[in-house]
């Protein structure tokens, strides 16, 4: 395993990896895991929003709706030119979530030094992640967050995926830069293929 991570290091350098998957998808457990094993920054577009409703007193994400596109780039987008974040490599969750962003979100992390060298999609079924919720509602293991409270709003989450985010996705595949990941499975074996085809996609581009 530690060769692998250090294939995908070098391939990596201060690029960046973008998760995508619907809710309860585990984008934030993966991304997580993943920085600590690669020495990376870890950033979630969600946990920015939530942050910044909070300090700015806005509720924009409680009714499950994705932010405007000019709130997102200003709220989230200078994270990539922070200066603690210069010298690492920035493993992005759901960064630039609605059709249209994902050019500027790529320009931006260019202009940064933080290239987008690929989007990862947890493909999890609609099925999975309704099961998923009801098992966080009754674990009580979110948190307070409104967007998780009911499951109206947490339905309009899953529409706002198809509807904005799946252009997204086909425009990174288009790119060649898509690898699709099981979201089915254990979070312990999701991981392993993650790393998997990431060591795949690095070693390739060493050919």
């Amino acid at each position: 395993m530690e060769e692998k991570f250090s294939t995908i290091k070098n391939w990596l350098g201060t690029g960046s990896i973008n998760i995508f998957g619907l809710p309860m998808a585990g984008k934030d457990t993966q991304g997580i895991k993943l920085a600590e094993a690669l020495n990376a920054k870890f950033l979630s577009s969600g946990m920015i929003v939530r942050a910044m409703e909070k300090e700015t007193k806005q509720n924009l994400t409680n009714k499950g709706n994705l932010i405007p596109t000019n709130i997102f780039y200003e709220w989230v987008l200078p994270y990539f030119e922070r200066r603690d974040l210069f010298e690492y490599p920035l493993i992005l969750s759901s960064i630039g979530r609605w059709f249209g962003e994902e050019d500027q979100v790529m320009s931006v992390a260019e202009g940064a030094g933080h290239k987008i060298k690929a989007a990862i999609l947890l493909n999890l079924s609609e099925t999975e992640a309704l099961k998923r919720f009801d098992e966080a509602k009754t674990l009580g293991d979110r948190g307070d967050r409104a967007d998780d409270k009911e499951l109206t709003v947490f339905k309009n989450r899953l529409q706002e995926f198809h509807q904005k985010t799946i252009p997204v996705l086909k425009h990174y595949q288009s790119l060649g830069l898509l690898i699709t990941i099981d979201g089915n499975q254990t979070r312990d074996a999701v991981f392993s293929e993650i790393v998997e085809k990431l060591y795949q996609k690095a070693s390739q581009s060493h050919v």
